[in-house]
């Protein structure tokens, strides 16, 4: 299943590797937060030689990296060559990529700098901060003219360049913007207190009860067949699904980026395990990025 957190020796597909640039005080620090909240691995202030490095690790075997954001560092002028350098290789590459360029207003970003105080990265010995200001938007011309999205935050406040940022990266697949969790655990071990939807599937049959299937848990087929092949589980799945469907788009259009799904039944071995898991193709299936995790699956084992 993909984007799920099992155990592979197999390095991963980097689906896409995002370039957060432009000019200083743009909201460049709001932006990589805001693609890490939706599930993308995400580094700050990295210089532009070490994006092929880092490409080149997500092949690694054991990597789970899918989808990456890095904000590029320019504190010195060395780097704008550089990064327009790295940019043309990464473009020329089969790594799927896009660059988001920020840009504001010479007064907001003055502004910005004064009620910060903080100094403007190419001001020079002496020099102003609308020098500096103005010394970096001419260094970043190129990259300017080779970026994907360029979004003006002259009169964006954080929430709203956020909410910028998600409409002109997901508008094809909005789905992408929602990180979904979907787990399984056991009420005997308490309900997970980050879950933001919760389903009790304790009213399906129980394997447990069954002396072949007891030692074994819903990611063995024998137990996946017991749960998945009864009358009520199909009818419950029908409507759970559907339930689903409805739901999802309604988090989206309230801005949420991250989603807990959990399952659970007595022990969180056998049912909540295979419906888990069922859950998740099923999101996956219909878009959405998805992890799953078996919070209990072994504590039964442990405390029989």
């Amino acid at each position: 299943m993909p984007d799920t957190e099992s155990e592979s020796d197999e390095g991963s597909t980097l689906s896409e590797i995002v370039v957060i640039t432009g000019m200083s005080g743009a909201g460049r620090s709001e932006a990589i937060h805001t693609f890490e909240d939706i599930g993308y691995f995400c580094i700050d202030n990295l210089p532009p030689s070490f994006i092929p490095q880092l490409v080149d690790l997500t092949a690694l075997p054991g990597s789970r990296i899918r989808r990456m954001a890095v904000v590029c560092d320019l504190r010195g002028r060395e780097f704008f060559d550089e990064l327009a350098a790295e940019l043309k290789r990464l473009k020329s590459s089969s790594t799927v990529s896009r660059i988001l360029y920020l840009e504001a207003d010479e007064e907001t970003l003055v502004r910005r700098f004064n009620e910060t105080r903080r100094r403007h990265p190419l001001c020079e010995e002496g020099a102003s901060i609308i020098e500096g200001i103005r010394a970096e938007r001419d260094a970043l011309t190129t990259v300017r003219g080779m970026s994907d999205i360029i979004i003006d935050t002259s009169d964006m406040k954080p929430r709203k360049l956020r909410t910028t940022i998600k409409e002109r990266f997901f508008r094809e697949s909005p789905t992408n913007s929602l990180a979904v969790t979907v787990s399984s655990f056991g009420f005997k071990y308490g309900v997970p207190i980050d879950a933001d939807v919760v389903m009790d599937v304790r009213f399906l049959p129980n394997p447990y009860y069954n002396p072949d299937l007891r030692d074994l848990t819903g990611l063995d087929e024998p137990v996946r067949e017991f749960v998945l092949g009864r009358e009520e589980t199909v009818e419950f799945l029908a409507r759970w699904t559907e339930l689903l469907r409805t739901l999802m788009p309604g988090y989206l259009m309230e801005g949420k980026s991250h989603l807990s799904i959990s399952l659970g039944c007595t022990g969180g071995m056998h049912r909540s395990v295979a419906l888990a898991e069922e859950t998740a193709l099923f999101l996956t299936e219909i878009g959405y990025v998805v992890a799953v995790s078996h919070r209990d699956i072994g504590k039964d084992r442990e405390h029989g």
